[in-house]
């Protein structure tokens, strides 16, 4: 009764009430548009601040110090390497160090494909890495057929070795590269400062000073 009453009223004042029916339905319809942009606005951001907040809790698991990387064994250091990796984009990543490992610690894919073989080496930092270990690696790039050869150290390489590492096309992370490494360089940019960044004659003279 009362929608049949409703009805009749519509209908006898429609020419009275229509603009103002419209007007409402227009300021209604602006209302809830303004309501769901506001909403929709709230929820984005409030899904960027979820995803900044994972991103840096991630990398601050990841970005470990200098100090923490000295501090593990060498099985650790592999799988740091291996994480890192990993974190780049390559693929089929796996530790394969051990007593026989023909020269590998780590193999897998790089993103752009191809494949790759990795030595990694923790040493206290006052050693050097010589050029027989390079060549070592070099031996194991050809026993494994890999694509690129990569040696990971956490302290420098001799001269003879960084020579040997930049003629023969193996990328060698040592210490200041892994530190950028670390913090979020990729893996292939550092292909592109191979054999640059062991520091200059001050910085040698204050490694020297500091681990004799």
């Amino acid at each position: 009764m009362g929608g049949g009453v409703t009805v009749v009223l519509l209908v006898v004042f429609w020419e009275a009430i229509w603009p103002y029916l419209v007007g409402a339905f227009v300021l209604g319809g602006a209302a809830a548009g303004g309501w769901w942009l506001w909403r929709t606005d709230r929820l984005i951001k409030r899904g960027d601040r979820g995803w900044r907040h994972d991103e840096a809790v991630r990398a601050g698991h990841r970005s470990l110090s200098l100090a923490e990387v000295d501090a593990m064994t060498g099985t650790e250091f592999e799988d740091f390497v291996v994480d890192l990796c990993r974190r780049d984009g390559c693929s089929d990543v796996r530790r394969v160090g051990g007593s026989h490992d023909n020269g590998a610690d780590v193999r897998g894919r790089l993103p752009d494909g191809r494949s790759m073989v990795i030595q990694c080496k923790r040493y206290t930092p006052k050693n050097k890495i010589p050029s027989r270990e390079v060549r070592d690696l070099l031996g194991a790039k050809m026993h494994f057929k890999a694509d690129v050869a990569i040696f990971v150290a956490t302290i420098y390489f001799s001269a003879p070795a960084q020579r040997f590492a930049s003629d023969n096309e193996i990328i060698a992370v040592h210490r200041d590269h892994l530190g950028l490494w670390n913090s979020g360089a990729s893996l292939l940019s550092l292909s592109a400062v191979n054999g640059l960044g062991q520091g200059d004659r001050r910085h040698r003279e204050r490694w020297k000073k500091t681990y004799g």
